[in-house]
């Protein structure tokens, strides 16, 4: 079975960077797509960011956009979330999820995903 395990949070002061990890193992040859999603206490899990694990095609919400880059490594072992600039509003634990197989990167395609544990985030003004 895959398995995805999150790492590389922290606490920083507004204007601070971090670089979150997702190792990843098990079967993920058909799993095209993957993403970083947040959540705030009270608040619904959002989407950060998508990279198609092919293509290495991304996104970035709005929030994100300029500020964070998703990567992954050449073998497709380990995703990446570079966050610059952070400010309390990205308060939250991060989470890394691998969408079903065979199924690409759009609506809803983390529907039914594999998720890590997570892993938290304090930025402080």
């Amino acid at each position: 079975e895959v398995q995805l395990v999150e790492s590389g949070g922290g606490s920083v002061q507004t204007g601070g960077s971090l670089k979150l990890t997702c190792g990843v193992s098990g079967d993920f040859g058909s799993r095209l797509c993957m993403g970083w999603f947040r959540q705030a206490p009270g608040k619904e899990r959002e989407e950060v960011a998508t990279i198609t694990r092919v293509a290495r095609r991304t996104t970035y919400s709005d929030a994100a956009k300029g500020r964070f880059t998703i990567t992954q490594d050449s073998a497709k072992k380990t995703l990446y979330l570079q966050m610059d600039n952070l400010v309390p509003e990205d308060t939250g634990m991060y989470y890394c999820a691998a969408g079903r197989p065979y199924r690409a990167c759009g609506d809803n395609w983390s529907d039914s995903a594999d998720w890590g544990q997570g892993t938290q985030v304090t930025v402080s003004s």
